[in-house]
């Protein structure tokens, strides 16, 4: 298998990729790395914000949440409220630490929320890999296997943040008028989350987060599948399609299907 050279670098050479399932059968393959990379399996890098609460099964920043590895990075000086304005200052710390995850060797680069997709188009632009900073970013896809009557409902968690042309457009999304927009950041529980007080009820979040996606359907019957914005909302997305009967997208749903595509594995079986 061919090794690809994506870039030139004066202090680190070349950074290469041994793309390929390693088994018994690559026993002949010789292998390469870059200089200065010193771990290695993981395939998606997600970078991270500076909050303070409990980080439960299903929230993007759990390890557990995931059935392989992932590589995580601090986005320095990301808090909520500079990262959900969409700070233009961010930027050169947002693309080193995209830079730091390639050099570790991950094929892929999310963020862990959904504000972060107003430097989607930046950062993707300066790194090598595909990046996909923003939940966001599924949009144009379920919009695809939808009617085109039917609307998607994105549940978000500022209610102050922004969530319309300066955040859809750089994550792909052109027709606006298609989503129906509810935040999460008025609920007296989830708030604890969006403020970062540093502990919420789990069970209480859960069934605020339920009513307001009932709520939203209720309101607009048309929307046929749900879209959450906030990486600290997975936690949820099987309740909400417990009670709602409709596909549920979410941060973990963009990063598992960006793993399926770095990772392929060789298929084995009869004929």
């Amino acid at each position: 298998m061919p090794i690809q050279v994506v870039r030139e670098d004066k202090v680190t050479n070349k950074i290469i990729r041994n793309y390929g399932y390693v088994d018994r059968h690559s026993a002949n393959r010789r292998f390469h790395i870059t200089k200065g990379q010193l771990i290695a399996g993981y395939t998606v890098g997600i970078m991270h914000l500076d909050v303070h609460y409990p980080l439960v099964p299903g929230n993007v920043v759990n390890a557990t949440t995931f059935d392989f590895p992932v590589r995580y990075q601090l986005i320095p000086g990301a808090d909520g409220e500079r990262v959900h304005t969409g700070d233009r200052s961010l930027l050169p710390a947002l693309i080193e630490t995209a830079r730091k995850l390639e050099m570790e060797g991950v094929r892929a680069i999310c963020g862990a929320c959904g504000y972060l997709g107003h430097f989607q188009q930046e950062v993707a632009n300066e790194i090598d890999i595909p990046v996909y900073l923003s939940s966001l970013v599924q949009g144009t896809w379920i919009e695809a296997g939808l009617k085109r009557s039917q609307k998607i409902g994105v549940l978000c968690a500022d209610h102050d943040a922004d969530l319309t042309a300066s955040l859809l457009t750089p994550c792909g999304i052109d027709n606006h008028d298609r989503y129906i927009i509810r935040s999460a950041g008025d609920l007296p529980e989830f708030n604890g989350i969006a403020t970062s007080k540093g502990h919420f009820n789990h069970q209480l979040v859960e069934e605020e987060i339920v009513g307001l996606a009932r709520q939203m359907v209720e309101e607009d019957p048309d929307i046929g599948a749900i879209l959450l914005e906030c990486s600290d909302m997975p936690p949820y997305s099987a309740a909400i399609q417990a009670e709602l009967n409709i596909p549920v997208f979410d941060f973990n749903t963009l990063i598992r299907f960006v793993h399926s595509v770095v990772a392929q594995k060789p298929y084995y079986g009869f004929m």
